[in-house]
């Protein structure tokens, strides 16, 4: 029987009221995490000896890594939004040509973001923090914008895609909190109320167009320019410096662990490449198949917050 997660967001003038089904509130890991297999102890001894032996550990996260912590990704087999719904994310220059696709954007957005900023870090996230702590991680890049990583305490951190808890003016470049524009959202939007029948990856929900129209959006406070979460959209490129400096920090390692991510996306994927040209030993963490299987020395199908706390770095 299929499991259904209903999510109700309703603005007032009031607080914000955000009611969750029981089904959701258990968790996460009936909802966005796709099955695995038990886990092989033989291949734990093996991911264990692998990071053991490294010195200089990157690590590469993807979306697989937060949906322990109850934020959908979008590839994942049964559970994720490709295969839950006919839907798809925003693209780039959609949203930079059109002020109605940013309207619905950032309608959506603000009903969805109560929910999505207060995930907060599995125990996936408090390891790879811990193996930093502990002078095992050279570096951590993540392809996620949920900010995990960061409430989890890891510094030595690359957000590949950049962050949604930041807004970035498409006129100025003047940065600013998500949560003040929220706030902003608010005073805008005193009487305006929605239901979102859905959660999508990344903050977004479902809402229909008609719920969208009278939504308010305010300008940069500097400029009065078009304002964007300070993320990658599909369709744009991730900043060539960032994408230098991770190039750099791969190959200052002397191993690579993939975590939670299929590699399906470019931005990501060409780090294994530069890996691979380096001869560095990789190992996957993932739920399902990834682009890079056939390069990796080990690969483990299990869920990220089951297996990452087993690691003994003692």
């Amino acid at each position: 029987m299929r499991r259904s997660c209903e999510l109700i967001f309703t603005s007032t003038k009031g607080p914000w009221i955000t009611n969750l089904s029981r089904p959701c509130s258990q968790g996460s890991l009936g909802l966005f995490v796709p099955p695995s297999p038990p886990l092989d102890p033989d291949k734990v001894k093996e991911l264990q000896r692998f990071i053991g032996l490294s010195r200089k550990l990157l690590v590469m996260t993807g979306a697989g890594v937060s949906t322990e912590s109850g934020i959908p990704d979008y590839r994942s087999d049964k559970v994720g939004l490709y295969a839950r719904t006919e839907r798809r994310p925003i693209q780039h220059s959609d949203f930079v040509r059109s002020a109605p696709v940013r309207q619905r954007y950032w309608a959506r957005n603000f009903v969805g973001w109560p929910q999505f900023s207060s995930h907060q870090p599995n125990p996936a996230h408090w390891a790879l923090s811990n193996w930093e702590r502990l002078g095992k991680l050279h570096w951590l890049v993540t392809q996620n914008v949920d900010a995990l990583h960061t409430k989890a305490g890891s510094q030595r951190l690359t957000e590949l895609h950049g962050c949604m808890h930041r807004v970035l003016c498409l006129n100025c470049g003047e940065q600013t909190p998500r949560g003040v524009l929220q706030e902003r959202f608010r005073v805008l939007n005193p009487t305006w109320s929605a239901e979102a029948q859905g959660l999508a990856p990344d903050g977004d929900v479902f809402l229909t167009e008609e719920q969208v129209q009278s939504f308010q959006v305010p300008p940069c406070v500097r400029c009065g320019g078009p304002l964007k979460p300070d993320v990658v959209f599909f369709g744009d490129t991730v900043n060539p410096n960032k994408v230098d400096f991770v190039h750099r920090r791969v190959k200052e390692a002397d191993s690579l662990l993939v975590i939670g991510s299929s590699l399906q996306v470019y931005s990501g994927y060409r780090f294994i490449l530069t890996a691979r040209e380096k001869k560095l030993p990789i190992a996957i963490v993932n739920i399902g198949p990834t682009r890079s299987d056939d390069m990796a020395c080990l690969k483990l199908n299990s869920r990220c917050g089951e297996l990452l706390p087993l690691i003994d770095l003692h």
